[in-house]
């Protein structure tokens, strides 16, 4: 069960309004590049934790994959909401969250569809709530589940896998059953000519 969090649009406006640094290109990417353990850990320590130590910011460090870690900027850019993070256990969340919460998400989506798209948005809204274990305010679970299920861009992205499987295996199926066919046709003018 969640708690009521803070409403909807809020969070969607503040992601339409995140800020060109959570968006520039990473160090190593750039020498002038956003240091992407630089802002989760002053996102954790702004949010309670104790300061992280040079392996706890493995996760975002350069050599970790780039999707998280610039998917991890504009999350950090929604986290840092007055009021969205409350306590240690949301906290603790948060960070997992962002360490791999994300991943399959990343790799689907480029970061920058989460600031444009409406849809990407409120879909990095809600997975980000259902994190924390809040909803929108407003919302009952039932619906704030079945909205992030409606807008989920890897549960669209499993479908369509699925759906690709169906469509080979069917196919193949109706391959054997032409050749199946073919054969008897065969068979049938073998034996019907003698």
């Amino acid at each position: 069960m969640t708690v009521e969090g803070p409403p909807l649009d809020l969070l969607t406006r503040r992601l339409a309004e995140t800020p060109a640094d959570f968006l520039a290109p990473l160090w190593r990417e750039d020498p002038q590049g956003v240091h992407v353990e630089a802002v989760i850990h002053d996102l954790l320590l702004d949010l309670g934790g104790p300061p992280e130590t040079s392996s706890s910011l493995t996760p975002w460090a350069p050599s970790a994959p780039a999707p998280r870690r610039r998917l991890a900027l504009v999350t950090a850019w929604l986290l840092a909401t007055p009021g969205l993070v409350r306590g240690a256990a949301a906290r603790d969340a948060a960070r997992r969250l962002l360490a791999r919460g994300l991943d399959d998400l990343a790799a689907l989506v480029p970061p920058e569809r989460f600031v444009d798209d409406p849809d990407r948005r409120e879909e990095l809204v809600r997975i980000t709530l259902g994190a924390l274990g809040q909803r929108p305010r407003g919302e009952t679970d039932t619906i704030a589940a079945d909205r992030l299920k409606a807008l989920s861009s890897v549960e669209r992205a499993r479908v369509l896998r699925e759906t690709q499987k169906q469509v080979e295996h069917a196919r193949k199926v109706r391959e054997e059953l032409a050749k199946k066919k073919r054969a008897e046709a065969e068979a049938a003018a073998r034996y019907g000519g003698e």
